[in-house]
């Protein structure tokens, strides 16, 4: 059925009823309407009037109507997670920084937006800064809680995600040194703090959570029955380094590495907020008959909104609910894909606000016959598990780099026992690698 759209076009004092279908060009001597259901689709002017064709809004899959929603086409899943905020403090200023928007299906990163407030939860002042993933607030008033928000705007400046809030607190600049009078005197001996970084955001229930500085083991916290979880680690030394979080679970899928750079200074604290690990993902199947069911399932944060991506000639979505547990089950239909290679892979999301990325994804083939996937169940190494997580990893060297030609090093990272971390150590660790 034609969708009609009735106009009026105002001549002067004349009111002119026009009804035209979509989709199709229609002309007089005073205007041309040309295409009127697609953008750009054309468009027609005078010197009174500028008509443009569109039937949607410029961001595909969304609209902002009060009265209405608009979710056209097969994208009705457009995505963009939100940015994890580093808020380093400074001498009357701080340092931003963030990690990348991703985003797809519709939408695009055009810049970003920081919201700068004295009161918690804003409001916010906000100021484009460009595609950047840092900014330095300056000319700030020491000993004020200054409080910061990240925008993600799209190609035509319109908001698409917000970050959680993190705040600092501006020092004062140092006193100058005082200094004895004749002979030269003897300046006075200034003392600065070690640094410190906070970390907190959402990961699985009562999972256990990693963090590491430069691929080095830091410390561990176990998260709560609601998948929050918060760590602290102190006695850090001015500098920039890569810290990464991940986190494993229930049944030992482990997550991929959340990433963030973060600069220390001495004496103040990095607030490291809005983490949110993606979940994991399993199949039941690594070959599965095209037209049956295959079962995708993980856990993530509870009672979020999970979104699984199936990778094929063109890409579906499906979309489910984790319970209070984290757990989260889709039964897919096959008989959409085509023959061959596939993959799918899943992000979570809680109230439009807090969007994960993309988790690592699980491989299956569509085929003439249904294959169940092996249950890979734990292997606990005798020798190189040296965090005693029935794996030997990358956790488990960086542990034993530490102890490298250290003296003393603990019995479980001393693999070969002759009271020394050396190379043979490693060489027995990398004999019993399970990655």
């Amino acid at each position: 059925m034609a969708l009609y759209l009735k106009c009026f076009i105002i001549f002067g004092i004349f009111l002119l009823p026009a009804y035209f279908a979509l989709a199709q060009t229609y002309s007089s001597n005073n205007f041309t309407i040309t295409a009127p259901a697609l953008y750009p689709g054309g468009y027609s002017s005078s010197d009174t009037f500028r008509l443009t064709g569109v039937i949607s809004q410029f961001a595909i899959g969304t609209s902002t109507i009060d009265s209405f929603k608009l979710f056209p086409g097969f994208l009705y899943f457009p995505f963009v997670s939100t940015p994890i905020v580093t808020a380093t403090a400074g001498t009357q200023q701080v340092a931003l920084s963030w990690t990348a928007a991703d985003a797809s299906t519709g939408w695009s990163v055009g810049q970003y937006s920081v919201g700068q407030s004295t009161t918690a939860g804003g409001p916010y002042t906000f100021s484009n800064v460009g595609n950047v993933l840092s900014s330095t607030r300056t000319s700030l008033t020491a000993g004020t809680t200054y409080y910061f928000v990240i925008r993600v705007l799209d190609a035509l400046d319109n908001g698409i995600a917000t970050s959680t809030e993190v705040s600092a607190v501006p020092t004062a600049p140092a006193a100058p040194p005082t200094g004895g009078g004749g002979g030269g005197g003897s300046g006075g001996m200034q003392y600065y703090g070690t640094g410190k970084a906070d970390f907190s955001g959402r990961a699985y229930p009562r999972s256990l959570v990693t963090i590491l500085k430069d691929a080095q083991l830091l410390g561990t916290v176990t998260a709560g029955t609601d998948g929050t979880f918060r760590a602290s680690v102190s006695s850090l030394s001015a500098g920039t380094y890569i810290f990464s979080v991940y986190s494993e679970d229930k049944e030992g899928r482990r997550s991929n590495l959340v990433t963030f750079p973060t600069s220390i200074a001495e004496g103040v604290t990095a607030n490291i907020t809005g983490i949110f690990i993606a979940p994991t993902i399993g199949v039941d199947k690594s070959e599965v008959r095209r037209g049956d069911d295959i079962s995708f399932f993980g856990q993530s944060a509870p009672q979020a909104d999970i979104v699984i991506a199936v990778n094929s000639e063109e890409e579906f979505f499906a979309k489910t609910v984790s319970d209070k547990d984290g757990i989260y089950l889709y039964n897919f239909d096959t008989v959409v894909l085509e023959y061959g290679s596939h993959s799918a892979k899943s992000k979570s999301s809680i109230g439009n606000q807090l969007i994960s990325g993309y988790g690592l994804a699980a491989n299956f083939r569509v085929g003439i016959q249904n294959v169940f996937a092996e249950i890979k169940k734990r292997v606990c190494s005798a020798r190189g598990d040296v965090n005693m997580d029935c794996k030997v990893n990358l956790v488990d060297f960086s542990i034993a780099a530490y102890w490298y030609n250290r003296p003393n090093p603990p019995a479980n990272v001393d693999i070969n026992g002759d009271g020394k971390v050396n190379l043979v150590d490693f060489s027995i660790m990398a004999y019993n690698w399970t990655g």
